[in-house]
């Protein structure tokens, strides 16, 4: 399938995870799982759970796109080897934006700040939809830590918790995605 023709998942998740680690694991059955519904990957490009999801996306036969940031991480030298399209940006303010804005859809996987900062961007923008009368991405937290750190935030910021679907599993948040995507864009009839 062309990538231009199918739609992009944007996927969040920590640096540190090894081939081996749960969250690793996860990873690629994240990606193995959005390839299977016909849907493109995007991630931050690097290691970790970003290498993890390219990694079952690519030998699940899915397209991967990798948004680095060269100018923030001198000391990686590119994407990592599962990443078919890399796309760089100038800075981490950009990152976030071009992974906010291909995307029709995103799941956030055990990470850390940078995990975070972009789960609260996808939150917003899905909050946020509704004031243009424009259908909501979906947004998947998976596991730990957001399954607490989700609710705390709903509450302290008194704000709507609804827009994030807080999940278990890999298969969970993927079938969530779909089914959500299936039901805004029912034209789209590559998804599985």
């Amino acid at each position: 399938m062309n990538p231009s023709d199918q739609l992009i998942i944007s996927v969040f998740g920590a640096s540190r995870a090894r081939p081996g680690d749960a969250e690793y694991a996860i990873g690629v059955e994240t990606g193995r799982l959005l390839a299977g519904q016909g849907l493109a990957v995007a991630t931050g490009g690097y290691g970790g759970i970003m290498e993890a999801v390219c990694r079952g996306a690519a030998e699940a036969g899915g397209t991967t796109i990798g948004v680095t940031v060269p100018s923030v991480f001198p000391g990686r030298t590119g994407a990592n080897e599962w990443v078919q399209i890399e796309r760089t940006a100038k800075s981490l303010v950009h990152r976030l934006e071009t992974l906010t804005e291909i995307a029709s859809g995103f799941i956030a996987l055990p990470g850390s700040l940078g995990t975070l900062a972009e789960l609260l961007l996808a939150w917003n923008l899905a909050f946020v939809a509704p004031f243009a009368e424009a259908d909501p991405p979906p947004v998947v937290a998976v596991g730990e830590p957001w399954d607490t750190v989700v609710p705390e935030l709903t509450v302290r910021l008194d704000t709507d918790g609804s827009f994030i679907k807080i999940v278990e599993t890999a298969n969970e948040a993927v079938e969530h995605i779909s089914t959500t995507l299936q039901r805004v864009n029912p034209d789209n009839s590559h998804l599985e």
